[in-house]
């Protein structure tokens, strides 16, 4: 699998802060790559520079081997749908038809028609008095109109019904199956990109944290619940990220192989042990840590 999308030490500020910082990013061909990061973090910035709508202050960004940036060729090949969507005030579905067959060369009226039975919009009512998730509905249904290579996604469910979200996703993946198409995906929902995606990468602060398959994350965290007998403890040298006790149970979350991790604490012959998966938003959590991320206990009176 090559790497179709490359960011090096990306650097992007705004009156004189930097939302970007030194930013890597890599994303193979064909992946599904879900980028996850606290508010503010810069990933939209990250985005919209991928997108060509910002240029770079410093550092490189390569799509297909090319230079994203005033790039019409290569900005043909790629759909991006925003957060915030727009559309010109009075326009219907069939005038952004026009407009995106204009623009577009690969747009296919076939894909269109085909994309319509799924997303069952009005094409001639005003996109303006659509819902916002019908909204996103027609920014799909225009982006995926131009038989892209690659997609890229900022909170793109937000606003959908659980059906709705379904639908798009089985078109998306039908999409990286049959046209090796490239998705990088932003959001909160950590759940549903566990659910599709194959690589992960996390930032905070305008940096990447790390950046690895959503398979090689889930298998260097672990979670354990462990009761040792009296006078035994969790051996020394394991990485502990978080660790918690009710009554004589602990929950530990600790970073490394798991049959290491269990092994060693066999060793100590527990009275219990329980090991756990963890999901990717307990990762993401955990992986984030720090003094600055970590959950206020805050009593109202």
């Amino acid at each position: 699998m090559t790497d179709q999308i490359i960011v090096r030490n990306l650097v992007k500020t705004f009156d004189g802060v930097r939302a970007l910082d030194g930013l890597h990013l890599t994303v193979p061909q064909g992946a599904v790559y879900g980028l996850v990061a606290p508010n503010g973090a810069g990933k939209s910035t990250c985005i919209r520079c991928l997108a060509g709508i910002y240029r770079q202050d410093e550092g490189e960004i390569t799509i297909d081997d090319q230079p994203v940036f005033e790039n019409t060729a290569l900005k043909a090949r790629i759909a991006y749908i925003p957060d915030d969507i727009f559309f010109y005030t009075q326009a219907t579905m069939l005038e952004m038809k026009k407009l995106f067959r204009e623009v577009y060369p690969t747009f296919r009226e076939d894909r269109f028609e085909k994309l319509g039975q799924a997303f069952e919009l009005d094409p001639k009512k005003p996109i303006r008095k659509f819902s916002k998730g019908m909204q996103k509905q027609a920014a799909f249904w225009l982006a995926l109109s131009i038989a892209p290579d690659f997609v890229l996604l900022d909170e793109p469910m937000d606003g959908l019904d659980p059906l709705m979200r379904r639908q798009i996703w089985s078109i998306l993946l039908s999409e990286v199956a049959e046209r090796n198409v490239t998705v990088l995906v932003s959001s909160h929902n950590l759940r549903e990109l566990e659910d599709v995606c194959d690589h992960v990468g996390m930032m905070d602060h305008g940096k990447m944290l790390l950046e690895h398959s959503l398979s090689d994350l889930q298998e260097n965290m672990v979670k354990i619940q462990v009761v040792f007998p009296e006078g035994k403890s969790l051996p020394e040298g394991l990485t502990v990220l978080h660790q918690s006790t009710v009554g004589r149970v602990q929950q530990l979350i600790l970073r490394g192989k798991p049959e290491e991790i269990s092994q060693r604490i066999t060793a100590c012959d527990p009275v219990f042990m329980d090991v756990l998966p963890l999901s990717l938003e307990e990762i993401f959590i955990y992986e984030l840590g720090g003094e600055h991320h970590a959950i206020k206990n805050i009593i109202l009176s």
